[in-house]
């Protein structure tokens, strides 16, 4: 893996390369395949807002100055989403990206970035019980195992389980009690 591992905001090639490589299920893995489906709506967003906005964004991951992949986050909430909003965390690497540990560093950087520019008190991704790869790459960023959920994503004609993480910002490098 690179020391060069930066998050940047998307750019139109970006999208090209999001589609070609991780647009079937070959580029975007077992665990993340969830079928064919337009790139019209992000490409509208993308013209719209660069896909950074109050609600989530989308960053490009770049190893050594070029794009190997993407995080992204969205609003979670547990209770009222006025007094418990969180954001959840998502990762996609192009495949010759993976198992270098380019994705934990990426994953690390996206916390900080919210953590320094969002209120946000937690941080959570989830990922599949099986994928064990992915959940290695949570806990060396920096998250902590909360639990199972049972039957909770729809894929390949069937649920299944995933496993919960989260980081709190008193748990990072530097962070403030909440």
């Amino acid at each position: 893996m690179s020391d060069e591992i930066t998050l940047r905001p998307v750019t139109a090639d970006d999208l090209d390369l999001f589609e070609r490589e991780l647009g079937g299920p070959e580029g975007a893995g077992p665990y993340q395949w969830f079928g064919f489906g337009s790139s019209a709506g992000l490409r509208r967003r993308f013209a719209e807002t660069g896909l950074l906005t109050p609600d989530g964004g989308v960053l490009s991951v770049a190893e050594a100055g070029g794009t190997v992949g993407r995080v992204e986050w969205f609003p979670g909430t547990w209770g009222r989403p006025a007094t418990s909003t969180c954001w959840t965390l998502a990762i996609g690497l192009v495949p010759a990206a993976r198992g270098r540990g380019t994705g934990t560093r990426a994953q690390r950087l996206l916390a900080d970035y919210l953590f320094d520019h969002t209120r946000a008190e937690r941080l959570q991704a989830w990922t599949d019980c099986a994928n064990l790869a992915e959940q290695r790459a949570l806990e060396k960023a920096g998250f902590v195992r909360e639990g199972v959920l049972r039957s909770a994503q729809w894929r390949e004609g069937r649920w299944h389980d995933q496993v919960i993480f989260s980081m709190l910002r008193a748990e990072r490098s530097g962070g403030e009690p909440g």
